[in-house]
């Protein structure tokens, strides 16, 4: 039942609920984010829970004393205390509170004794676009339960169903279809736009991130909307390929927690900085949805048009042979120099 115990337990986690995740040591976890006081006060009556955070946010907050040299993304405990209420936990979670509010503490650092069942709930609080911070119940608090194993395997191996497609017209580009398909892990829905013709060859690829911001609105703070409408010219003027759209709001961290960083950004941070004071990777984004989506459109080697070699690499770990690197760079203007920069020298982004 991976798949669906998966998506089961991040939508559980988004409505505020518990649920237990079993492994080598069981645990059972809600979101700090949504769980509300009258609920953590009936599953935890005693006040021992405690609040689960990432490696990420833990470093942020000076608590890397409890931290693994070997491993800087180790999740960390923070022991109970009296003061560790619901309102104090989202302040500990939530960046956007650390220069509001006054010191809050002091906190009690501890290595989990549940390190693989951490993992994977917090890898299930990302994938629901929740701030990675949890409170550690008692399993007994929870009567939904996924296993470790599943929420690795889904997150190695996601698989994807096409569910609708159906002819696209765009202006000035070839014959389009759109191609709609549901993610087994977390049923979210992505696409794909199967341009032209491309006879059997590797076609041109393009993986383009959702990007609210740019795609749509044409914020100046990224250089996404310029990016998906050349990608898309560049693809009708070779004759056809496939440009997929992917639910990875933010570098895979969602819409919400990305609207968090830009606000962390007007504070001074740059992208890979305020990912890491929320909790998170410099990049949180797989290619693995890409890579099954390919598959399903019976492709298994492409032409990748990107800057970016860690697509290069996370598509080939997928499984999809990658021939061809096509550069594909858009100019900067004086809102998005920075964070094009930040690109080149933090996150490996090539010039051409």
């Amino acid at each position: 039942m991976s798949g669906s115990g998966v998506r089961t337990a991040i939508a559980l986690l988004r409505g505020g609920r518990p649920i237990r995740i079993a492994g080598p040591v069981t645990i059972a976890v809600c979101a700090v984010e949504t769980a509300t006081q009258d609920l953590l006060d009936l599953l935890d009556p005693a006040h021992q829970a405690r609040l689960l955070i990432s490696g990420q946010r833990a470093a942020a907050l000076h608590l890397s004393n409890e931290r693994d040299a070997a491993d800087p993304a180790a999740p960390v405990l923070i022991g109970h205390a009296p003061w560790l209420d619901v309102a104090t936990a989202r302040a500990i979670a939530d960046p956007g509170q650390d220069l509001d509010r006054a010191p809050i503490g002091p906190l009690h650092p501890l290595s989990p004794d549940c390190v693989e069942a951490s993992r994977a709930a917090l890898d299930l609080a990302r994938s629901a676009g929740l701030l990675p911070a949890l409170w550690v119940l008692e399993p007994s608090a929870a009567e939904f339960s996924v296993s470790v194993g599943d929420v690795a395997r889904e997150r190695q191996q996601p698989s994807v169903e096409i569910v609708a497609r159906a002819r696209l017209p765009l202006e000035d580009m070839p014959p389009t279809q759109i191609v709609a398909f549901r993610a087994s892990d977390d049923g979210q829905e992505h696409v794909a736009l199967l341009i032209g013709a491309f006879g059997g060859k590797p076609p041109l690829v393009r993986l383009h991130s959702e990007c609210l911001t740019g795609d749509v609105f044409g914020s100046l703070k990224c250089d996404c909307g310029p990016q998906l409408n050349e990608a898309l010219h560049i693809i009708g003027a070779a004759g056809g390929g496939v440009l997929l759209y992917l639910r990875q709001e933010g570098r895979g961290i969602g819409l919400v927690n990305k609207v968090r960083a830009y606000s962390l950004q007007d504070r001074g941070l740059d992208t890979v900085d305020a990912n890491r004071r929320l909790g998170f990777a410099d990049d949180e984004r797989d290619y693995g949805h890409a890579a099954a989506m390919l598959r399903a459109l019976g492709i298994d080697r492409v032409r990748l048009l990107t800057n970016n070699p860690n697509k290069v690499g996370g598509l080939e770990a997928a499984g999809i042979k990658v021939i061809e690197r096509v550069a594909h760079q858009m100019p900067a203007n004086p809102h998005n120099a920075d964070y094009l920069a930040t690109k080149r020298k933090r996150s490996g982004h090539l010039l051409g």
